[in-house]
């Protein structure tokens, strides 16, 4: 039987979605990215700026709740989907997440948008994100790191966010998510 090298193993393009709207967001987010570069198993191939976004619930745009500061993240992967969401929600963990009301205020949320072209539909995870087609905050830090990016199922990341509404999405002047990680490395 033959060893298989470390070159060998095959690894996948996965997008990561960041963002968090309590206590000191943008330290919480580029910690978060940290610690995902950090993560054996995956390769930061490029990372957005921050942005910021209003907080959104089920109800729609919820002006009296704090603000999200957002970030996304393109690694390339050993992991299979459910480990790496697994890594994601530690990372969460690690933050202080906690989870108490469906799409409520938090420390920290880390989404496994995408996954190679992956489709898939557990109890655990869906691929990809149910609703990242819809929401320019994850879009458009996407198009940032990516400008051919394309959301399996739904077409080109540009494409999709020429059919939005504009606004909602306001860049930071602060320094990229990752030093030096904005677009492709």
């Amino acid at each position: 039987m033959a060893l298989v090298s470390l070159l060998d193993v095959h690894r996948e393009r996965a997008v990561i979605a960041l963002g968090s709207n309590l206590g000191d967001r943008e330290a919480t987010v580029r910690s978060a990215g940290l610690d995902i570069a950090a993560t054996s198993a995956l390769n930061v191939v490029a990372a957005s700026g921050l942005f910021e976004t209003p907080a959104l619930t089920l109800g729609g745009v919820d002006e009296s709740a704090p603000s999200y500061l957002n970030a996304v993240m393109i690694v390339e992967t050993a992991l299979a989907p459910i480990a790496m969401l697994e890594r994601l929600n530690e990372i969460e963990d690690e933050h202080g997440r906690v989870r108490e009301a469906r799409w409520g205020d938090r420390t920290l949320d880390l989404d496994l948008i995408a996954y190679g072209e992956l489709t898939l539909s557990t109890s655990r995870l869906t691929l990809p994100h149910p609703r990242a087609h819809e929401r320019d905050f994850v879009l458009v830090p996407w198009l940032q790191a990516d400008p051919d990016a394309s959301l399996p199922g739904f077409g080109r990341v540009h494409d999709l966010l020429a059919r939005m509404p504009a606004g909602g999405v306001t860049p930071i002047a602060a320094a990229p998510l990752l030093p030096g990680s904005v677009g492709e490395l």
